[in-house]
């Protein structure tokens, strides 16, 4: 449902999130699967199974898993329990915002102090 307004800001397009129930199951379940992995880790660190070789690639197996299912909770909220939003914004060209201010758009004055033309040529995100 696009709005017809063209002001910078306004949300040009907004899509109310499914908020699905096997969704919310799922992430449960996740959740408390990400508990079990994060217990099992810290119960590895407490015990000492990284001082051994066998132990510590578990361990790492054991955070690989961690930070897997924590991206597969994110990826479900994200995508069933957020909305999406499109914000109108000012459109640039690639290499305007780091060398082109806006006042400066049309083309720089001649009357730039040496300094000053140092300083850009030097950090060119330099800010009057």
């Amino acid at each position: 449902m696009p709005s017809g307004d063209s002001d910078y800001g306004a949300i040009h397009r907004y899509e109310p999130p499914r908020e699905s129930t096997a969704a919310a199951i799922a992430i449960v379940l996740l959740t408390v699967l990400e508990v079990v992995f994060v217990g099992m880790f810290t119960y590895g660190i407490a015990t000492g199974w990284g001082l051994d070789p066998f132990g510590n690639m578990f361990l790492g197996g054991l955070l690989t898993l961690v930070f897997v299912n924590l991206s597969f909770i994110l990826m479900l909220y994200r995508k069933e329990f957020l909305p999406d939003v499109m914000v109108v914004k000012k459109r640039r060209r690639k290499w305007e915002d780091l060398y082109v201010r806006e006042e400066d758009a049309e083309g720089q004055t001649t009357d730039v102090s040496v300094w000053d033309s140092i300083k850009r040529a030097v950090y060119p995100y330099y800010k009057r």
